[in-house]
Formats: C-alpha cells, structure tokens, sequence
C-alpha cells in the first residue's frame, strides 16, 4: 500500500508563493497518474490538478491556471505543486492522491484511490 506525505505548506501574503512536494513510499509510482486536490474550510474537497505517468498531460481546475504547475520526478518518486500568485482563496489543506488505476489520468475525486494527510496552505491578504 502507497503511503503519501505532503510537505511544503505554510503562510504566505497574497501575490507569493509555495512550492509543495508529495513523496510516496511502499508502493507503485511512476505507473501512476497523481493528483493535487483541496478543501477549504467550510467546503467540499475540490480538484486542483493532476499529472500524468509521464508527465507530459496535466490539467488544472480553472481558478489555478496559468498560477499553479504540477510537475513529477519518478526517480524521486515525488509530485510537486508550485503555486505562484497565491490568494487569500487559495487558502486550503491540499492533498496529494494517486489515481487508483495505472496509466489512467483523470481530475475527478473517485478516480484517485490513495491520499495524503494533507498540508496547511494559508495565504494572508
């Protein structure tokens, strides 16, 4: 079984950034689609992005793009999200999840089927 650990939250002003990693043991990796997902206080958990096995295809929900990049090493078996341009609404735990079957990429929650404890992300206005 996979275990996923996130790293790299914090506080931040609005208009900075954060740069979090995902490291994944005892388990499959580089077969894997991973994901970036977050939940905001008060709300349900949403999509935020999602990489393919080879990095090549991402797709990112609207409000990130053009802010955020997903990006893997499989060597390192580590998935990243930078976010840059941060807002006060960015503020949200995020999780990183693995899809639950290999070589398929897809953004909604059901199609990931191992998940992080998640890391604090606030951005202060």
């Amino acid at each position: 079984q996979v275990q996923l650990v996130e790293s790299g939250g914090g506080l931040v002003q609005a208009g900075g950034s954060l740069r979090l990693s995902c490291a994944a043991s005892g388990g499959a990796f580089s077969s894997y689609a991973m994901g970036w997902f977050r939940q905001a206080p008060g709300k349900e958990r949403e999509f935020v992005a999602t990489i393919s096995v080879s990095g090549v295809n991402t797709i990112y929900v609207d409000s990130v793009k053009g802010r955020f990049t997903i990006s893997r090493d499989n060597a390192k078996k580590t998935v990243y999200l930078q976010m840059n341009s941060l807002k006060p609404e960015d503020t949200a735990v995020y999780y990183c999840a693995r899809a639950k079957e290999p070589y398929r990429l897809g953004n909604a929650e059901g199609d990931f089927g191992s998940w992080g404890q998640g890391t604090q992300v606030t951005v202060s206005s």
